[in-house]
């Protein structure tokens, strides 16, 4: 952003504090750990002797929550110089994470122009495209030929965070096409940008597309930078490949925390009032799922009471259905992740995860069947495990492909809770096909 007003790069945030040895880590990320290792006072005071520039780029390396406990220390003046001298994205991200009287304060700090930046991209949605933008990119107009391009960017690039690409725009900001340095330094010297770019694809995103499906494009076109527009086609900012690798790492993350009903934004570090805030409500429902499969059971208790050995094989059904399941499960959410919804395609992936389901079944219980009639010499129950086994790894299979189908088609995310609900259904089946079969068979009913 512009750093009209605000220290250079070179000056320091509070100068009558000597400076450190440990602020002459070589990159902002090494800063990061460096800090992230202190606690939150000593934090302040090493961030007090980094020049600005250098605290805003180290302070925009740190974890989510530790850069937001951060700011809510630092004073106004300070925390508006240093979201002042951060790229566009990574201030709005902070500021975003601040209650709205404090983020107010310190917007009310800074320039004019970057303040008025800032508070539009706050009001993009924070898991979509325009909300992971950086609109410090390298603009130029159609109408300008390659020697008047390269001397524009001399003059800008040093205040642009991306380099890699120019973006070509006509009069009314609409996007018209993109330009790489390289296009530009082998062009002609009169050529026009329009018509360098005349026979271009043009491949940009909506600024409502989702990250993940920008993630996606980003990774499959080899991209380092994908330009964002409105509805009108104006250009809005871009995306660039170190988003994305913060993206996927996070939506991989979150992924798998919100698999077992985890806060889907936590870490070690979370507050740990927020992590009982986002964990209580899914292991409530864990418990009420849990509930379902012990009334199972208690439908045939007389049955287990007949015949105890039942009670032994109960979790060997349950569970290797579970984890037959949670195979299906895991590969079904990854392929989501990566790749573009289909509904046909991924509905078939289920038909798939149960056929598979179906032949482990077969082999996983006759492989228990053999053991519990060596075990027994009881052909009737070893036939009823077998059974059983099968029929929840088949269960196990399917549920596991589907559940992230169903809650995708609810609007909800593909993973949120996945386990929890799947445990539910081999639990359940498991018990219920154990039991049942031994009363019909083993009992006459």
């Amino acid at each position: 952003m512009p750093e009209t007003g605000q220290p250079t790069g070179e000056e320091r945030i509070d100068r009558e504090l000597p400076e450190q040895d440990a602020s002459e880590l070589a990159h902002p990320a090494d800063t990061a750990d460096h800090l992230e290792s202190l606690e939150l006072e000593e934090q302040i005071k090493f961030i007090k002797r980094l020049p600005v520039r250098d605290a805003a780029s180290s302070i925009a390396e740190m974890g989510h929550h530790e850069r937001i406990e951060l700011f809510q220390r630092l004073n106004l003046g300070m925390a508006s110089r240093v979201i002042a001298n951060m790229a566009p994205d990574d201030a709005t991200d902070i500021l975003a994470g601040l209650e709205e009287e404090h983020r107010r304060s310190i917007l009310a700090r800074i320039p004019p122009r970057d303040r008025v930046e800032l508070r539009e991209l706050l009001t993009y949605d924070p898991d979509t495209a325009g909300g992971v933008m950086n609109t410090d990119a390298l603009v130029l107009h159609q109408d300008l030929d390659s020697d008047q391009a390269i001397a524009l960017i001399r003059e800008q690039v040093e205040d642009k965070e991306i380099p890699y690409y120019a973006y070509v725009v006509d009069d009314e900001s609409r996007l018209m096409g993109v330009v790489s340095l390289r296009e530009l330094m082998i062009a002609p010297h009169t050529m026009h940008l329009e018509d360098l770019i005349q026979s271009q694809r043009l491949i940009a995103v909506h600024h409502e597309t989702d990250q993940e499906e920008v993630a996606k494009l980003i990774s499959n076109y080899n991209f380092l930078a994908l330009p964002v527009v409105d509805d009108e086609g104006k250009f809005l900012g871009v995306v660039t490949v170190d988003d994305v690798i913060n993206i996927i790492h996070e939506e991989a993350s979150e992924d798998m925390q919100s698999m077992v009903g985890a806060g889907m934004d936590e870490t070690t570090e979370s507050p740990w009032l927020y992590s009982v805030k986002k964990r209580v409500p899914w292991l409530l429902l864990n418990m009420v799922n849990s509930a379902v499969a012990a009334y199972v059971v208690h439908l045939f208790e007389d049955n287990i009471a007949k015949i105890t050995l039942l009670a032994v094989l109960m979790p060997v059904v349950a569970n290797m259905a579970g984890n037959s399941g949670q195979q299906a499960l895991a590969v079904m959410i990854r392929q989501m992740a990566v790749e573009k919804f289909e509904r046909k395609k991924f509905w078939l992936g289920v038909l798939r995860e149960a056929r598979i389901g179906f032949i482990n079944g077969i082999m996983l219980g006759g492989t228990i069947f053999c053991v519990v009639w060596v075990l027994t010499q009881n052909l009737l129950l070893s036939g009823v495990v077998g059974t059983a086994m099968w029929m929840d790894m088949f269960v196990g299979c399917t549920a596991g492909a589907s559940i992230p189908l169903v809650l995708h088609e609810l609007g909800r995310d593909p993973a949120q809770a996945s386990t929890i609900f799947l445990t539910t259904i081999t639990d359940s089946v498991g018990f219920l096909s154990l039991l049942s079969l031994a009363g019909l068979v083993l009992l006459g009913g």
